[in-house]
């Protein structure tokens, strides 16, 4: 990710402004581990295993339709991912059936105006002013269109213009992401988000250019598979390691295996007492217990015996 590490450990990133802030490389280093415990095992076993080394999960639209479309899925009957949690306790799996994770779409809107003095705002047209009712009115959408029951967040998370105090600017930039779990919910708030824009540029008398791309679907986790895993853990781990949290508004494009094999995704605990394994995702300073990695193993050790054993 685009992040300058702040950690002083020894397999910290040695590239400038790039670091893992997410866990994919414990991911990796754990598929590793399972694909050597099985080959050990592989002829206790009846059936194949595909172990899927992806690219790209951070940056849309992912590696996963790359993935996909080159058959990885191809004679694959069930899918299973797993993902280390900076916020659940080591120990504990994180096992839910349905919406687990939300479907992420990215807007912006460049905004044109006419810039000027700062003393003589009536001769200019103002991006500012123009920006801030679109961010004003963006905030309008959850709270006033989105059902209540229902689960949706529109966070506008970049506003940029001018570079001056006494100079009003020509142009404002403004970008956001909206997250959502039900379809026609995520189709309805691209829909307000381009009315919105469209009624500012009446009133503000600004030209408006907007971006809405969609990004990874929301991750749904299968019943059957989910039942299995839940059933296979708690003979393993105990009954109070597997436990079901609400569902997430962060994204992950295994969404889009979910959608063409049954299968679900679970969240590894990661975080214990030591101050530097609770930093969040996405944070220079993220970093988490490697035991998470050898749970992520028994995790997928103990679904590949009851398969295939």
């Amino acid at each position: 990710m685009p992040i300058q590490e702040e950690n002083n450990v020894d397999y910290a990133s040695e590239n400038p402004g790039v670091m893992h802030a997410c866990g994919h490389d414990g991911h990796a280093a754990a598929l590793l581990g399972v694909a050597h415990l099985l080959t050990e095992m592989k002829e206790e076993l009846t059936g194949k295993v595909v172990f899927i080394f992806q690219h790209a999960e951070e940056l849309t639209p992912g590696g996963a339709i790359a993935m996909v479309e080159d058959g990885c899925l191809d004679g694959v009957d069930v899918i299973f991912g797993a993902h280390v949690s900076s916020d659940l306790e080591l120990g504990l799996y994180n096992v839910r059936s349905g919406a687990i994770m939300a479907a992420a779409d990215a807007f912006s809107v460049e905004i044109q105006g006419k810039g000027g003095h700062g003393a003589k705002p009536h001769t200019t047209i103002d991006p500012i002013t123009a920006g801030t009712s679109l961010v004003n009115d963006l905030q309008r959408i959850v709270s006033r269109r989105v059902d209540p029951i229902d689960q949706a967040v529109v966070s506008v998370c970049k506003f940029q213009s001018g570079n001056a105090f006494n100079v009003i600017p020509d142009t404002a930039s403004v970008a956001g992401t909206v997250r959502t779990f039900n379809k026609e919910t995520r189709t309805q708030i691209e829909r307000d988000i381009e009315r919105i824009v469209s009624g500012i540029e009446l009133t503000g008398d600004v030209t408006c250019s907007l971006t809405y791309t969609k990004g990874y679907p929301t991750v749904v986790n299968h019943e059957k598979e989910t039942a299995i895993v839940k059933e296979v853990m708690k003979d393993i781990v105990g009954e109070s390691a597997v436990i079901e949290r609400p569902p997430m508004m962060g994204a992950e494009d295994f969404a889009y295996y979910l959608e063409s094999v049954p299968g679900t995704f679970i969240h590894v605990g990661a975080m214990t007492d030591d101050p530097d394994t609770q930093y969040p995702h996405h944070h220079p300073r993220f970093n988490f217990d490697e035991r998470a990695l050898g749970n992520i193993g028994t995790l997928f050790v103990s679904l590949a015996e009851h398969y295939l054993k």
